[in-house]
């Protein structure tokens, strides 16, 4: 019944889940793997192996890579499950699907690739052989309690990556609005700094250094159930960057669907390919919910907050 809450489920719980008739519903706008390269993988999710899909893409079409494949980790992703292995072994996985999508590539796209401290050297080492490093983020994930006999892991690594010199970064897009604990004032004006009704403020450039994103959780409208599902906030700052309107988006590993769902909310193109069925249906839903609601949690008016601010 609508407006019933789920049994064992608390009130304020808003994580998206999929019934069976919504399954039933949704399987007609996912795209099977079999159907490329017949139908066109623009704007949809292709549901199957990553490498096969890559290989059936068009060449010189992509502007943006995200990627967030799985970590070298003992780890289960639905019904697939990996197991941690060498670094060799985890930069032979990178190159089975960064070689198809090599030819996929404008020559201005931009790639990001996401990993956490165990694989950062495989990742540079890999990355670099196919493109031009230009930075690396981290970004500050706070979540978990922590560990009695080591250093509580609470930073993931998002590695930056263009096919040439030639690329797009859109830096006034990307402005953090921080709050100003100790205004400075020139000829009693303020420098650098705006005084608002909610207090003072300051629109920063974007760093490597990232303090501001939420994990989803719960109560947050883009929960889902995927286990390393990564905050719309963070991808739409990526987008923004390094894409403009019109632009192809192109995640590989989309799991739930955050980077598609944050490139349709930020009037991009996309495609996302994801080999678990359920996450495809859910990453599906959630496309069908940002048409109704474009809005990303901590950005707003063109800028990005502080997290737990005023927006």
């Amino acid at each position: 019944m609508k407006g019933r809450q789920q049994k064992g489920r608390a009130p304020r719980n808003r994580t998206i889940t999929v019934s069976a008739s919504e399954k039933r519903r949704l399987r007609r706008f996912v795209l099977p793997l079999k159907q490329l390269p017949e139908e066109s993988a623009e704007n949809r999710i292709v549901c199957g192996d990553s490498v096969s899909a890559l290989k059936m893409l068009p060449p010189d079409s992509v502007d943006l890579v995200f990627s967030d494949p799985p970590y070298n980790l003992t780890k289960a992703f639905g019904k697939i499950a990996f197991k941690q292995t060498s670094l060799e072994r985890y930069e032979e996985k990178l190159e089975e699907w960064l070689e198809p999508l090599l030819p996929l590539l404008k020559e201005n796209a931009s790639i990001y690739l996401c990993g956490d401290w165990r694989s950062a050297s495989a990742i540079q080492r890999v990355g670099m052989r196919y493109f031009k490093l230009r930075n690396r983020i981290t970004w500050e994930r706070e979540k978990g309690r922590g560990s009695k006999t080591n250093w509580k892991n609470a930073a993931e690594d998002i590695w930056f990556f263009t096919v040439s010199d030639n690329y797009t970064f859109n830096e006034t897009d990307v402005r953090l609005k921080k709050r100003v604990i100790a205004p400075y004032k020139e000829n009693g004006k303020p420098k650098d700094w705006k005084a608002e009704k909610k207090g003072n403020f300051r629109l920063t450039s974007p760093s490597n250094l990232w303090t501001d994103i939420s994990v989803p959780f719960w109560s947050m409208p883009e929960n889902t159930e995927h286990p390393t599902q990564k905050p719309e906030k963070l991808v739409a700052k990526l987008v923004l960057a390094s894409s403009n309107p019109g632009d192809l988006v192109l995640d590989p590993f989309a799991g739930s669907g955050t980077a598609p769902v944050v490139a349709s909310k930020l009037d991009r193109k996309y495609i996302g390919i994801e080999s678990d069925e359920n996450y495809c249906l859910i990453a599906q839903k959630r496309l069908e919910m940002a048409v109704e609601n474009p809005s990303i949690q901590g950005f707003s008016d063109g800028v990005f907050w502080e997290r737990n601010s005023k927006k």
